[in-house]
Order: structure tokens, then C-alpha cells, then sequence
């Protein structure tokens, strides 16, 4: 049964990290920076793990909505994403191998498909097979397209230092937002912020998957450069 549950918190990892692998169709990273991405992701859960309840503690003077808020936004949001962040800034911002915009988002990707594994594991190990079958229709990919989102901006700022600042920002902000509203959606146990959180999350999904087609069209190797992309050089919108 243990190895069972173990391939149901692991396969939606799996299936995501092959499909990015196979969306970086013009000049795939290393596999060895990929398992690095991965192990990445695997070592943030333990500081994750303590500051989360380090940041628990002030939530036993909240209730209701309040409550819900800050333990999407603050606890889960603000502490899983900054992390994420911290771990692309220290092991790939400077790699030679971040050499196109595309690459921003296989790292980020990466990086939350390995601390998504853990989280995973923990879950389903706990809660059984429903629990895996609904986590890989919605957490799973709910942290990789952060990750998409994270890594899109990664790589403006790399290759668009005009503006460089801000995609820092965005690659911080839109993630940790993205994350609080997805889990404070769910967290607030109401049928209407429940209705909300269905179209949000297909919003993540086209979101996702446009960053991944403009990211990838955008690739030096493939021929065309940013202004190909964003005539003028202004400063694209989400």
C-alpha cells in the first residue's frame, strides 16, 4: 500500500516535469541542473516547514475569515513562494545555463515540482488515495504554474534589464498573490468563494500556458528576439 500511495504523490510530478522538459523545445537544460532544480525545491521544505509554524502562532487570535486569509496569504503564500524565490536567486540566476527566457520557467517549474513532491508525499500518505487523486488534479499543477509564472519573470528580468526591478517584483509578487487566493479560496469553506476558485484556477491554466508559448516563441534560438515578441519594447502585461 506505501509504495502505491508513493506513486500516486509522485506521478503528477513526474508528468508535469516531462511535459515541461519537452516544452523547452529548443535548447533543453542539462538534466543534471534539472535534478538540481528538483533537489532544490526538496531542501526548502524544511525551512518552509519551520517558519509555517513559526507564522502559525498568531492565527490562534484569528477567526473565520481573517483567519483563512492569513494562513493562505502570510503562512502558505508569502513563506512557499519566498522560498522558491530565494532558491532560484541563489542557484540559478547566475548559471551559464540560464541562457534564454524559457529557461526562467523550467527552473521555477522544477524547483516547485521538488517541494511539491515532499508536500505531496506527506499528504497523501496521510489523507489515502482520494486525497492524492484530487491533489494531482489541483495542488500539483497549482504549483507548477506558479512556478510558470515566477520563471516567466525570471526571465524578463534576465534578458530585459531595462526593466529588470520590476520583473524581480512581478516574479515575487504574482506567485505569492496566485498562491494566497488559490488556497484562501478554499480555506474560507464557502460555496461562493468556492465558485470563484474554479474559474481562477482555469485562469492559471490559460495564464500558465501563455507565458509558456510567448517564453518559448521568444527563444534566441529559435530566431527571434524580445522586440519580435513585444514591438517597441514596452513592458508586457499578465
Amino acid at each position: 500500500m506505501f509504495n502505491s500511495l508513493l506513486f500516486i504523490s509522485l506521478a503528477p510530478i513526474l508528468i508535469i516535469a516531462f511535459y515541461i522538459y519537452s516544452r523547452d523545445k529548443y535548447e533543453k537544460e542539462p538534466l543534471s541542473f534539472l535534478l538540481k532544480a528538483l533537489l532544490a525545491g526538496v531542501i526548502i521544505v524544511l525551512p518552509v516547514v519551520l517558519i509555517e509554524r513559526l507564522l502559525q502562532i498568531p492565527s490562534e487570535n484569528l477567526e473565520g475569515i481573517s483567519n483563512a486569509a492569513y494562513l493562505a496569504f502570510v503562512v502558505a503564500g508569502l513563506t512557499e513562494e519566498g522560498m522558491k524565490y530565494l532558491a532560484f536567486l541563489f542557484f540559478f540566476w547566475k548559471s551559464r545555463h540560464f541562457n534564454e527566457r524559457f529557461d526562467g520557467i523550467v527552473y521555477a517549474v522544477y524547483i516547485s515540482l521538488g517541494f511539491a513532491g515532499i508536500e505531496n508525499i506527506i499528504y497523501v500518505i496521510s489523507g489515502g488515495y482520494s486525497v492524492g487523486l484530487v491533489r494531482a488534479l489541483t495542488a500539483v499543477p497549482a504549483h507548477a504554474l506558479f512556478g510558470v509564472v515566477m520563471g516567466y519573470y525570471f526571465g524578463m528580468a534576465k534578458f530585459y534589464p531595462k526593466y529588470r526591478g520590476i520583473y524581480l517584483l512581478l516574479a515575487f509578487f504574482l506567485p505569492f498573490v496566485f498562491h494566497g487566493l488559490y488556497d484562501f479560496l478554499l480555506m474560507a469553506n464557502s460555496p461562493v468563494f468556492l465558485a470563484i476558485f474554479i474559474p481562477l484556477f482555469i485562469y492559471f491554466w490559460f495564464l500558465g500556458f501563455r507565458h509558456m508559448s510567448v517564453a518559448s516563441d521568444a527563444s534566441i534560438f529559435r530566431g527571434s528576439s524580445i522586440d519580435d515578441i513585444m514591438p517597441g519594447g514596452g513592458v508586457p502585461m499578465t
